[in-house]
C-alpha cells in the first residue's frame, strides 16, 4: 500500500468508504477489507454506522495500530461542547481509544471555524484524536482553517473523480502540505460505462473503475476512499497499485466530461456549503 505523508500523518492512499454500509453488512465490509489488506477506513457521525465500523475493526485479524481510521463531526455538533461530547460518543460507539483523523464534515456559516477547531485541538491534546482535518472545504476555507489552528490540517476530503476537476484545490493542498482525499471516486458508478476508461484498462487487464482509481492515487497527494461491500468489489478496488498510467492516459482520463446525472451530482458540494442544514 502506498501512503501520503502530510502534516505529520501517514495516510494510506486507498481506503474504504463506509457511507450506507450499516449493521452486519457494515461489519462484514470492514472486516473483509482489512483482511484483504486495506488499512484506511472512513466513517462519520452522519453515517450512523460507527458501531458497525468498530465491530468490523475488532473482528479483523489486524492490530488497531495498523488501521488509519477517520470519522467526521456533523454540523449539528460544531459548537465547542458539542464537539467534545459527540467525539467521546463516537469513540464509545467505535469502541476504540483514539481516532486517527477527525474531520469537520462540512463548513458551516453559523459556527466559526475557530470554535470547532479549538475543540478538536483540545481532543488532540487529550490523546483522543491524532490528527485534524476538514471535508468539503474550498481552497480559501482550507487556508483559513490552517491559519486558525496550531495543529496541522492534514487532509481535506472532497468530491473528486474523472468528471470533476479539482486541480485548483489540489494545488492549494500541495502548497499547504495537506492530503486531498477523494470521496465518490467512481462518480456514483458513472465510470462503469465509460468506454474510454475501459479501453485504457484493456492494456493493463484492468476495468474502467480500476483505471479511475489508479488515475486518482497516481496523483501526488491524493487518496481515494471508494465504497464497496462485496469481497469481489473490495478486492478489485484494492488492485490498483500494480500498474501505472502513462502521462497521455492520465490526461485522457482527466479530460472526461460528465453526463447530466453526474453534472447534477457535482453541484452537491456547492449547495452543501451554501445551505446551513
Amino acid at each position: 500500500m502506498e501512503h501520503i505523508d502530510a502534516g505529520g500523518a501517514r495516510i494510506p492512499k486507498l481506503g474504504l468508504g463506509t457511507m450506507q454500509n450499516e449493521d452486519e453488512q457494515g461489519v462484514d465490509a470492514v472486516r473483509t477489507a482489512l483482511d484483504l489488506g486495506y488499512r484506511h477506513i472512513d466513517t462519520a457521525q452522519l453515517y450512523d454506522n460507527e458501531d458497525a465500523v468498530g465491530k468490523g475493526i475488532a473482528a479483523a485479524d489486524v492490530d488497531r495500530e495498523e488501521v488509519f481510521l477517520t470519522t467526521k463531526v456533523w454540523r449539528s455538533n460544531f459548537r465547542h461542547d458539542d464537539v467534545i461530547d459527540s467525539v467521546e460518543e463516537s469513540l464509545a460507539k467505535l469502541d476504540i481509544d483514539y481516532i486517527d483523523l477527525l474531520l469537520i464534515h462540512w463548513p458551516h456559516k453559523r459556527v466559526p471555524f475557530a470554535e470547532t477547531l479549538g475543540a478538536m485541538e483540545e481532543l488532540r491534546e487529550r490523546g483522543l484524536i491524532k490528527h485534524i482535518g476538514v471535508s468539503n472545504f474550498t481552497g480559501d476555507q482550507l487556508r483559513e482553517a490552517i491559519r486558525l489552528t496550531d495543529s496541522p490540517i492534514v487532509a481535506n476530503q472532497v468530491l473528486y473523480h474523472p468528471y470533476y476537476d479539482q486541480s485548483d484545490l489540489l494545488e492549494v493542498c500541495r502548497e499547504e502540505d495537506v492530503a486531498l482525499t477523494a470521496y465518490s471516486p467512481l462518480a456514483r458508478g458513472a465510470v462503469l460505462d465509460d468506454d474510454v476508461l475501459a479501453s485504457i484498462g484493456e492494456r493493463y487487464d484492468k476495468s474502467a473503475p480500476q483505471v479511475a482509481l489508479r488515475w486518482l492515487v497516481q496523483q501526488d497527494g491524493v487518496a481515494a476512499i471508494p465504497k464497496a461491500s462485496s469481497r469481489e468489489h473490495l478486492a478489485s478496488n484494492l488492485a490498483v497499485f500494480d500498474f501505472e498510467l502513462t502521462e497521455a492516459e492520465m490526461a485522457r482520463v482527466g479530460a472526461r466530461s460528465p453526463g447530466i446525472k453526474t453534472r447534477l451530482y457535482n453541484l452537491m458540494p456547492v449547495l452543501g456549503r451554501r445551505i446551513p442544514f
